[in-house]
């Protein structure tokens, strides 16, 4: 009777050892992905920075690019990139714009930098 119990008890746990440790090969640990950046500005009010551009030697506080880098207070430069990145190819500039160039001449209007890699796409 001893010997059934103990027996019982091996094939239990055998068994509960293999269902549960198989069941979980596949429950490795994922980290997902960091969300894509978004623009934290009303991209419509964007628009403002199309005066920016009809400048031919844009100064950094001229009324033009203080209404334009105004909306863009506070944000870091990837911000920035993309708030004026998602304003240039919904086309609230009213322009047909050369995008990197576009890009490069108001995030520069504004003191910001394009971040190294940054694509405008």
């Amino acid at each position: 009777m001893a010997s059934k119990l103990v027996t019982s008890i091996f094939i239990f746990i055998l068994i509960s050892s293999v269902t549960f440790s198989g069941a979980c090969n596949t429950c490795t640990p994922t980290t997902a992905p960091p969300p894509a950046p978004s623009c934290p500005k009303d991209t419509l009010k964007l628009g403002v920075c199309a005066d920016v551009l009809g400048l031919v030697n844009v100064v950094v506080g001229t009324p033009e690019s203080s209404k334009c880098c105004a909306l863009l207070e506070g944000l870091v430069d990837l911000e920035v990139a993309v708030c004026l990145c998602t304003a240039i190819k919904a086309n609230v500039l009213g322009i047909n714009l050369n995008i990197p160039l576009t890009l490069s001449l108001l995030v520069s209007a504004c003191g910001k930098t394009i971040p190294p890699g940054f694509k405008c796409e």
